[in-house]
Formats: C-alpha cells, structure tokens, sequence
C-alpha cells in the first residue's frame, strides 16, 4: 500500500531538515490508512475492537528536506496470532530510501482491555498486503 505525503514547511528542525519526529507521524499517517483499508477503524467505531501499536521502530536512511513529496509503502510482514509485523519504506521525490520502519501492532479489544486473536477474515486482509 502507497501513501502520498506533502512534506510541510513546520516539519524542519533547526538544520534544515525534516525532524526525526516528522518520520513517525508518515509512518502513523500510513500505518492508519492500512488500518481503514482493513476496516479495522470501522470495526473499532462498531465495537471497541481495533489496533495497539505495541513497538515502533524506524532507520533514517537519507535526510528529507522541505519543500517536497514523500511516498511511503507499507506492507504486512509477518502475522502471528494476536499481533502482526508491518513494515514501512520512505522514498523522496528521486525514489531514493531515505526511512525504514517496523510497528508491531496487537488486536485489542478496549471493552475489555485485553488482546484479541486475529480474526480469519482479517488474517485474509492482512494477507492481501503481505510482502
């Protein structure tokens, strides 16, 4: 899955470049858009059953600079039984890498607190994007 991303002006830090916290919030925006297109946001609107990012974890590559577009690819890499591996690549405009991430995201149901297996059909979605 592709997500399209305007790098924005606040973005930069005191060295002309796009802060590390910037990285996060592309892989959030993409990691989200995953979500919706698995409908877990929907499931999560319904019945208080959605997602928890339990890790995060990101490699800076190459600096990003403003002004720009950035494109970030995000695949399942791994599906457990509670949990699943996504992982994140970042590319500037020249589709050069300039990020690598990983979140490791739990199935949680909020009514009770408490991870839930993964569904047969969502384990049919997330296959759909596997790597």
């Amino acid at each position: 899955m592709k997500l399209s991303i305007r790098i924005d002006w606040s973005e930069q830090d005191i060295f002309n470049h796009v802060n590390n916290v910037a990285f996060a919030k592309y892989m959030q925006a993409s990691r989200v858009n995953l979500m919706e297109a698995l409908g877990i946001m929907e499931t999560y609107a319904r019945e208080k059953i959605g997602f928890m990012v339990a890790a995060s974890n990101i490699i800076y590559k190459k600096p990003l600079n403003y002004p720009g577009k950035i494109e970030v690819e995000t695949k399942v890499h791994e599906i457990k039984n509670t949990s699943f591996i996504i992982k994140h690549q970042i590319f500037n405009e020249a589709n050069e890498l300039c990020a690598e991430g990983e979140d490791v995201i739990v199935y949680f149901d909020f009514n009770r607190n408490q991870k839930l297996m993964l569904t047969s059909s969502l384990t049919e979605k997330l296959d759909f994007y596997k790597m």
